[in-house]
């Protein structure tokens, strides 16, 4: 009994039950294995590019004149041609049921190169009014500094002010030099009318 007992335990792994063994929670450091897919995978900006090749083709003038084309050798051969040849007689139902396919498939087209364009404006318009905040913001800036100086340059002696301050003290200047002239003139006249001093000796 011990040594039947002491192979199961070996055969066994530490932590089993008789039940059998607990399934493994998945690791918390290891990523998870990519699931099965039923559906094809693709790449969403190749399709979408393709998708806009396609509609950008559909609004030309070029796919009209195809379009035109292929219908109107269609119909003249399911007409004109021998009975045997002809592929989609009158009414031309395999004709509307290409056209009903090509329709089905273009307007989805279309929408989705459409909302890609919107997605694209939109990443626009963002860009721009971040710019225009920008813009603004810079502007408003700019402003401040210009009134800043504006305001110090009020308080800063210019050259027009440094000149008439100096053409006015050249004046004040000339002004009194005529006024000292004048006097040191007048001086000698006046002694010229005093007569002169005797001395003490000529009495």
């Amino acid at each position: 009994m011990g040594p039947e007992r002491d192979g199961l335990r070996e055969r066994l792994p530490s932590g089993a039950t008789a039940a059998g063994r607990r399934p493994r929670a998945p690791r918390l450091d290891q990523p998870r294995p990519p699931r099965r897919r039923i559906l094809p995978e693709w790449d969403p900006e190749a399709f979408g590019r393709l998708s806009e090749r396609i509609a950008r083709f559909l609004g030309t003038g070029r796919f009209i004149v195809w379009m035109t084309v292929v219908i109107v050798v269609w119909v003249v051969w399911n007409v004109s041609a021998p009975r045997e040849l002809r592929f989609d007689e009158y009414p031309f139902i395999f004709l509307t049921l290409v056209l009903s396919l090509q329709a089905s498939y273009a307007a989805p087209l279309i929408l989705l190169a459409q909302n890609r364009q919107d997605d694209r404006d939109r990443v626009n318009l963002e860009q721009d009014r971040k710019q225009g905040e920008r813009s603004i913001a810079d502007t408003e800036y700019l402003t401040r500094e210009v009134a800043a100086l504006r305001i110090g340059l009020g308080e800063v002696a210019t050259r027009d002010w440094i000149r008439s301050e100096l053409q006015d003290l050249v004046k004040e200047l000339d002004e009194r030099r005529g006024n000292g002239h004048r006097e040191h003139g007048a001086v000698p006249a006046l002694r010229a009318e005093r007569p002169p001093r005797r001395d003490a000796d000529d009495r």
